[in-house]
């Protein structure tokens, strides 16, 4: 079988014997009453990939160039600006059999992590690199136009302050009380509830931030302590 590497268009002159690549996973165990343990799945982490490969000083009948022969030094000088360039680059895997019939690609937008070169007596003259690469996901800001309306034709709103009073299922004496999550509970409706405030949701996500990985998050039957407002 044959492997093509290319670094955006940066072919390798010799594939490596082998590649890993780990994907790793990013899901949540929770411990609830009378429920036991439950697993939230959750998007996978960005997926790792390792391998050496090896950087010939001399030609080899076995090896690639795809405009003629380089040493190894012509490969690193461009490793270092893919570094340096602090950008993502395209890393391609092209898989074909002995009959030129293609098999799966791998194609995606990476980073390099970092990467060793290692001189050895034993390799001859060629040097050998171990490189780590991370896949990157693009991201950003989304920009979305508001359209003015027509003054003349805009309304005034009245506007209708609302006066919050303390909640009769508020904490007495100062001590704290236990309440069971159930379905549709959220953290600021259950301050509303106790303190008459939905904005005083993170005095009970500071008390109970052991069990509260994400505030937004909350599941039935957790048990947690409501304290006293302060």
């Amino acid at each position: 079988m044959a492997y093509y590497f290319f670094f955006g268009k940066i072919l390798l002159p010799v594939p490596p014997q082998k590649i890993q690549m780990k994907i790793n996973g990013n899901n949540k165990s929770y411990d609830l009453i009378n429920q036991g343990e439950i697993n939230v799945i959750k998007s996978p982490k960005l997926t790792e990939i390792d391998f050496d490969f090896e950087l010939p000083n001399v030609k080899y009948s076995y090896a690639m160039y795809k405009k003629g022969f380089h040493r190894a030094n012509y490969y690193l000088e461009k490793l270092e600006k893919l570094k340096k360039k602090k950008k993502p680059f395209q890393f391609i895997i092209s898989r074909k059999l002995p009959n030129r019939k293609k098999l799966h690609y791998t194609n995606m937008k990476v980073t390099i992590e970092n990467y060793t070169i290692t001189e050895d007596a034993t390799n001859g003259f060629d040097v050998t690199v171990s490189i780590k690469l991370k896949q990157y996901v693009s991201f950003g800001t989304k920009l979305v136009k508001v359209k003015k309306k027509n003054k003349a034709k805009s309304k005034k709103k009245k506007v209708v302050k609302e006066v919050r009073s303390p909640s009769s299922n508020a904490p007495s004496n100062g001590l704290p009380q236990q309440y069971t999550v159930v379905r549709g509970d959220c953290l600021w409706n259950i301050a509303k509830r106790f303190y008459g405030d939905g904005a005083k949701y993170p005095l009970i996500y500071n008390a109970n931030a052991g069990q509260i990985s994400n505030p937004n998050l909350i599941y039935p039957g957790q048990v947690f302590t409501i304290p006293a407002e302060s």
